[in-house]
């Protein structure tokens, strides 16, 4: 074994910053970087390189990521604008009527890991109007209502109903920043990289910077964004494009203050259908921050503006819109020879269901979890991420095509053109075949590496309109009154959230003032 496979691994290299570098260095850094033999972490980034921040929301998993960092979550929320998530809203999107909408909620379905209740509610509540989530979780009537997902006696990252957050991507940015390199030693460099030096094997060994000479490293980590210098420039690895199932390609965002500074903020991401795409709206501390992502082969430039402004009314005039395109698809793979590849430089899809942070969350997990301690394990664990990943990006395009899939608008090509089934993953429209004879289930996600859990789907699935043969099952449903105990047990808990929790700005407020109980 010669020196070079059978070297350690003492530093970790990141280019870029942003949320997906600083993201990625922390978590090594938190986990590798203590005693005097531990990994030196060092980011470097271009300076006025600004944070692209296309939506601005996140996952639960956000919460474990920010204790592993050790971050106090009264000063992240703080810090960043932040406010609490508890799913989404969705309206529009089935069938563009005036009261067409439904939740993605981040509670499970009441004893979903006891007994699946999709059946029982499409047989007995569905035809009383009582829609899924309703009927299998309080977190709807939470969010209709406005209400926060813990109390303030509630320590930091615990909660009475689960919960992600909104926040401002640029303050998070810098707030990471600080953490890192102040708490947890990470190196930082304000520096361009002129151009890479390999060995005969391909690695990276050093890359050379404008101001800061030969920066050496074991392994490199690419977050240099769209350009993704080191896996796509140096490395060459194609980029596999998915806008033949996910069409949209253009994404207009501006940040719209309140209009009176005591405005209920929303604890939901909206998400609003328009006729060739959907507005997101994200409601923080200071301002609203929305968006329009659309298609630019189903509708122009001017009329994608007029959208966003007739959403957003008078005084958008006033205010900076910024325009980004979007090129849904990603890497053929994602980590060669000793240089790995997160966020915009791995790939992107449109901002549906925060997909785009909680993949740098869970790249940034596997790299420091199973980082390599020698370069001659490296090449294993590169196999690995890659398919870990491939299968995560496949997923979770799956996922996003759902839910232009089980649309029923007639109103406009882009909703027609998105059941054609030329633009379905054959993967989606086996479960899809699957799921009109039973309800989807945990034995339909049998890796460990699944983004989104089987409840997921139920709620959208069910949420849109989609209907299971329950009449077909019928001889399976032989648990109607632990079924009817469980939506008991859902009215209960509404009952009891609702006269529990404070409104949502209010807790927000209290919590910037004294701050939450540390765990």
């Amino acid at each position: 074994m010669n020196e070079q496979t059978n070297k350690p691994t003492k530093s970790v290299t990141v280019v870029g910053g942003g949320t997906a570098g600083w993201i990625v260095a922390g978590r090594i850094a938190a986990m590798h970087s203590h005693g005097d033999d531990g990994v030196q972490v060092t980011l470097i980034e271009a300076p006025g390189i600004p944070t692209v921040g296309v939506g601005e929301g996140t996952w639960p998993t956000m919460r474990k990521t920010l204790r592993k960092l050790g971050i106090s979550e009264s000063d992240f929320l703080r810090e960043c604008d932040a406010t609490f998530k508890q799913g989404a809203r969705f309206t529009g999107w089935a069938t563009g009527d005036a009261e067409d909408f439904y939740y993605h909620p981040l509670v499970l379905p009441q004893g979903f890991l006891k007994m699946d209740l999709a059946p029982y509610w499409q047989r007995s509540l569905k035809p009383q109007g009582q829609s899924f989530s309703n009927a299998v979780c309080y977190q709807e009537q939470l969010c209709e209502w406005g209400l926060a997902p813990k109390q303030m006696t509630t320590p930091e990252y615990a909660s009475v109903a689960n919960y992600a957050y909104h926040l401002d991507a640029g303050k998070f940015a810098e707030f990471l920043q600080r953490h890192c390199t102040q708490n947890l030693g990470v190196r930082h460099l304000r520096d361009e990289v002129l151009s890479v030096n390999t060995a005969d094997n391909g690695d990276i060994t050093s890359l050379n910077t404008r101001n800061s000479g030969e920066l050496p490293g074991d392994l490199f980590v690419d977050c240099s964004g769209f350009s993704s210098r080191l896996l796509g420039g140096h490395y060459q690895v194609p980029f596999i494009d998915r806008s033949d199932v996910l069409f949209i390609d253009r994404a207009l965002a501006v940040q719209v203050p309140y209009e009176n500074p005591d405005d209920p903020i929303a604890c939901h991401t909206i998400s609003t259908a328009g006729d060739a795409g959907w507005i997101w709206d994200i409601g923080l501390t200071r301002r609203r921050g929305v968006g329009y992502v659309y298609s630019s082969g189903h509708t122009t430039g001017e009329q994608a503006h007029q959208r966003l402004r007739d959403y957003v009314g008078p005084g958008i005039e006033k205010l900076s819109v910024r325009e980004i395109p979007i090129h849904s698809g990603h890497r053929e793979k994602f980590w060669v020879n000793n240089c790995v590849a997160v966020g915009l430089s791995a790939g992107f899809l449109e901002p549906l269901e925060a997909s785009a942070l909680v993949l740098v969350e869970l790249s940034a997990e596997m790299i420091a979890e199973q980082l390599p301690a020698h370069r001659d394990v490296m090449d294993i664990t590169a196999r690995r991420f890659n398919e870990t990943f491939r299968y995560r990006w496949d997923r979770i395009v799956d996922f996003l095509k759902l839910h232009y899939l089980l649309s029923r608008r007639e109103d406009s090509t882009f909703w027609r053109d998105n059941r054609d089934p030329a633009s379905v993953p054959d993967s989606l429209r086996e479960l899809l075949a699957l799921w009109r004879y039973r309800p989807p289930g945990d034995c339909d996600f049998t890796s460990n590496n699944e983004v989104f859990p089987a409840a997921s789907y139920q709620y959208v699935l069910y949420g849109m309109g989609f209907e299971t043969d329950v009449e077909g099952m019928a001889h399976r449903l032989r648990e109607e009154q632990a079924a009817a105990e469980h939506f008991a047990s859902n009215r209960k808990a509404t009952e009891r959230a609702l006269a529990a929790l404070p409104e949502h700005r209010e807790l927000l407020e209290r919590i910037h003032q004294y701050g939450l109980q540390a765990i």
